[in-house]
């Protein structure tokens, strides 16, 4: 059967058909699903039928791994996946995955473990697509600035009303990390100029506090336009994989007290780039037990 992509909305997201995710890895396809992913920003499988084992092997077809998060422990017998749990934490607001390290991962998978029976959709939003719709003075400024993000600045820890998410977010914060990035990123294989901001942002650079949350607050929003979501409605068994460099996502925590979980599992990133050229910095914290710094991968 060959490889088919529908595209989900104009502007992000496809689902891909054909696939068997559970035969031995064919460079033709990965090239296939890599060039989808960098048009489509976040691609789509149904009916993986994938256990933890055999979602760590299909993330590796686009790189090398990270563990499962510099300081949450990995799911129960493995390495590299995170359980999103709603019994430990509700991700209900936008961010890009682990930017708080100098090398966030590149590209995320989540899987389907247990789907509540309403609600729960996962929204990703496509931060190429946001900044194309900046004004050009505000992208001009846009291009000239750097970000601090920081786990300190926890999505999850607002709404942490149980003892065991609580607990969740001692451990997220237990050891500090802050990373300076670009405003702007731009993507090492597209070239393509992305907003690289979200939850994990703490302070502008050079900025007075009242003014980089007000310039952030006006970036976001550019984000979160609803033309650059794509709003994925989870079924069991399916795997949604999409290209962290260059989107935000959000766990929508309208599903009432239903369980729902989804395993994550990361691929390991390059150091972000502005567009003058300088590479992010790390100010505090060591993830090298976390990620390898990896070159672009074609």
């Amino acid at each position: 059967m060959p490889v088919s992509i529908r595209k989900l909305t104009s502007r992000i997201g496809a689902v891909v058909e054909g696939v068997d995710l559970t035969a031995s890895p064919d460079p033709a396809v990965i090239t296939t699903l890599r060039q989808a992913l960098n048009e489509h920003k976040a691609i789509v499988f149904d009916q993986v039928n994938l256990d933890n084992a055999g979602q760590e092997r299909v993330a590796a077809w686009f790189g090398e791994l990270t563990t499962a998060h510099p300081n949450v422990p990995a799911a129960d017998g493995t390495t590299n996946v995170l359980a999103v749990d709603s019994e430990t934490s509700k991700a209900n607001e936008w961010h890009t995955d682990v930017t708080f390290v100098v090398n966030p991962p590149q590209v995320t998978t989540l899987r389907s473990v247990v789907v509540p029976p309403h609600g729960g959709e996962t929204l990703i939003a496509n931060a190429a697509a946001a900044y194309r719709d900046l004004p050009e003075p505000l992208r001009a400024l846009a291009d000239s600035l750097r970000v601090v993000h920081t786990n300190q600045y926890d999505y999850a820890r607002p709404s942490a009303a149980t003892a065991a998410r609580q607990e969740y977010d001692r451990v997220f914060v237990s050891t500090p990390y802050e990373a300076e990035h670009p405003v702007v990123r731009v993507h090492p294989l597209t070239g393509e100029r992305g907003l690289f901001t979200g939850g994990f942002a703490r302070r502008i650079t050079g900025l007075p506090s009242g003014d980089s949350a007000d310039l952030l607050r006006v970036l976001q929003s550019y984000v979160t336009r609803p033309e650059n979501i794509l709003r994925w409605t989870w079924s069991p068994n399916q795997l949604l994989v999409f290209d962290n460099r260059i989107t935000q996502h959000y766990g929508v925590d309208n599903y009432d007290d239903h369980p729902r979980r989804l395993n994550r599992v990361t691929v390991a990133g390059e150091v972000p780039v502005g567009v003058d050229g300088r590479p992010s910095v790390q100010l505090v914290g060591d993830a090298s037990h976390y990620t390898a710094v990896l070159e672009a991968v074609a």
